[in-house]
């Protein structure tokens, strides 16, 4: 159903031409107008709760059918990342960035797309094409991220904290560049933004399980004191239990398998499946 205002707005379009005597051409703009309102909502829902394959085929029909209309031709590249397919966004952000009317915001779109795609070099080469007084989040983000895989921990970490300082929601940051400390070796550092990370999202579960490997790389074992449901907290042990394996503290990793599996509220598999098969194991003589 059309919405009411768009409605009121055709109906007036087409009362006023026959009042006034306005020949075809102007019914005509002005039904064309009211179209386009009509299909800038449309494309702002496939873009947030519409299906991503949905979303696709709509931006790439009306894309097609309107070559020129650079709003289209990011909506088909946006939808294609949501989609899961980079690949073609790659493709999609390319075609953007030299259409009238792109803009910097476009490029960095763009950059993000060749990361997705495991594009490294020419999303660096891309974000090297956008001046430095475009200081956005997602392009620092970006920025980060490259530098992070070329092992440029100096530059990885200014952008880090300048991408941090340019959103108010600054939880994913904290938690990549946690997870960059700790691939880095310095699981201290780590802990230290895994926590700063849950300030601003204490319900994140990925940071949580974060927080308990960077703990569990220093052999701290105990759980760390944030909020966490019971199911959350056998998984966490279940973390820290295959963690103290993995480094020999085999008797630690035991115990902490039995409390995840006498935590966790229904019956679970992983953990029992994991402890049986250490209780199997032959034990070496000391």
């Amino acid at each position: 159903m059309r919405h009411p205002v768009i409605l009121a707005a055709l109906c007036g379009a087409m009362a006023l031409s026959g009042c006034m005597g306005r020949d075809d051409a102007e019914v005509s703009r002005a039904l064309k107008s009211v179209n386009a309102i009509d299909e800038s909502n449309l494309s702002d829902i496939m873009l947030t709760v519409g299906d991503p394959r949905e979303a696709v085929a709509y931006f790439q029909r009306s894309s097609a059918e309107n070559p020129d209309r650079i709003d289209l031709k990011r909506g088909l590249a946006k939808s294609l990342v949501r989609a899961n397919r980079p690949a073609e966004a790659v493709t999609a952000w390319s075609e953007v960035i030299k259409m009238p009317g792109t803009n910097y915001d476009d490029n960095v779109a763009l950059a993000e797309a060749q990361i997705r795609a495991n594009e490294w070099p020419a999303a660096e080469a891309t974000l090297n094409t956008i001046p430095p007084t475009h200081e956005t989040f997602e392009r620092y983000k970006l920025e980060a991220m490259v530098a992070d895989s070329k092992k440029d921990w100096k530059k990885a970490d200014s952008f880090y904290e300048t991408a941090a300082g340019l959103t108010t929601r600054p939880s994913g940051v904290f938690n990549n560049w946690g997870y960059s400390k700790l691939t880095r070796g310095d699981a201290k550092g780590a802990e230290k933004l895994f926590a700063q990370a849950l300030t601003y999202d204490p319900g994140s579960f990925t940071t949580k399980n974060n927080l308990v490997l960077a703990r569990a790389a220093q052999r701290k074992y105990d759980l760390p004191v944030v909020d966490m449901t019971q199911t959350e907290r056998a998984q966490l042990l279940y973390t820290a239990a295959l963690s103290a394996i993995k480094q020999g503290d085999v008797t630690i990793g035991k115990g902490l398998l039995q409390d995840a599996i006498d935590t966790h509220p229904q019956y679970f598999e992983e953990a029992a499946r994991a402890l049986a098969a250490l209780d199997a194991k032959p034990q070496k003589k000391a």
